[in-house]
């Protein structure tokens, strides 16, 4: 059963903890005694338990007519792609305690990983405006992908998260690549601002709006969550299968200076891939091709460190 305290005062922040992420259970008392200790005025207050109730639970708070300025969310990306839906484009800033196996996100902000640092950083951090990803009407904070993305995240187990932690992702990206089945794919520009390509033998098309995915995997030099467009990039599988040279492509945003690597950077794209394919989106299978991605300039609220330069607040 899932549990929960509240203030019955009006206040301005509201708690929620995903306890089923990789640390959330044992951290949970322990954050709520911090942000208590740095003054942080909690109102409700909520360790959940069933991670389907998070996004029900989010609702909830910002319908309730309490009034909450701030939104303090614990979990890792998946947490916070679940219910980023519910936070764009609103009047809500998101304090965000990094409690899972990546945590993309929350380094793509320079927000600590350790719980103390994370609370002093709702505490004493700054607002700034993020952009989110938006696949058709689905928003998004890392990373979009089709392809080894998706066997990754198949392969990836409940398991091996919990006991391997981060090292589960490039576990899983092994186990995808030696059983991947090259794809074709479309990619289409709405906005005029490339001309429409085609891509055969891929490995990966990957739609990101952050700097890192996968567990600190880099999308592309220069990406950011501030800059108001999508970095897109199609990776041709070689003729022989190379699995150091794949590893060396998806660890650091070098790989896209390779001639199997084509790289664009937009506002708009339609995907279109041959087969049909599942779309990755944060981590979780919500979509299909063809799809639709677009930019959302600004759409969340976050607090970060005084000194993170990943974004600004737009006034």
């Amino acid at each position: 059963m899932d549990y929960s305290t509240e203030d019955r005062g009006q206040g301005r922040a509201a708690l929620i903890v995903n306890t089923r992420s990789r640390s959330g259970e044992r951290v949970f008392f322990r954050a709520l005694d911090r942000l208590q200790e740095l003054k942080v005025p909690l109102g409700a207050t909520y360790a959940i338990r069933d991670p389907a109730r998070l996004a029900e639970t989010v609702r909830e708070v910002l319908e309730d007519g309490s009034g909450y300025e701030t939104l303090i969310l614990g979990g890792g990306d998946g947490t916070v792609s679940s219910v980023v839906d519910f936070l764009a484009h609103r009047d809500v800033t998101l304090g965000l305690l990094p409690l899972g196996t990546a945590n993309d996100f929350a380094r793509t902000l320079e927000i600590p990983p350790d719980v103390d640092g994370a609370c002093d950083t709702i505490a004493n951090g700054k607002v700034v405006d993020v952009d989110l990803g938006l696949a058709g009407r689905n928003y998004y904070v890392n990373v979009a992908s089709v392809g080894l993305g998706v066997g990754a995240t198949q392969a990836l187990t409940p398991w091996a998260k919990r006991n391997i932690g981060a090292l589960a992702y490039p576990v899983a990206a092994i186990k995808a690549f030696m059983t991947h089945e090259p794809f074709s794919a479309r990619l289409l520009f709405p906005d005029g601002d490339h001309e429409p390509v085609e891509h055969e033998r891929l490995l990966q098309v990957a739609i990101g709006n952050g700097k890192f995915y996968g567990g600190g995997m880099v999308v592309a030099p220069g990406s950011g969550i501030d800059d108001k467009s999508l970095d897109v990039y199609a990776i041709r599988l070689g003729r022989h299968r190379d699995l150091f040279g794949a590893a060396r492509y998806l660890k650091s945003g070098d790989f896209i200076r390779n001639e199997s690597v084509s790289q664009y950077r937009t506002t708009r794209v339609r995907l279109e891939t041959d087969p049909e394919l599942s779309v990755n989106i944060d981590g979780e299978l919500v979509a299909t091709t063809p799809q639709d991605f677009s930019v959302a300039n600004d759409a969340l609220k976050v607090l970060v460190p005084q000194g993170s330069a990943a974004a600004r607040r737009d006034l």
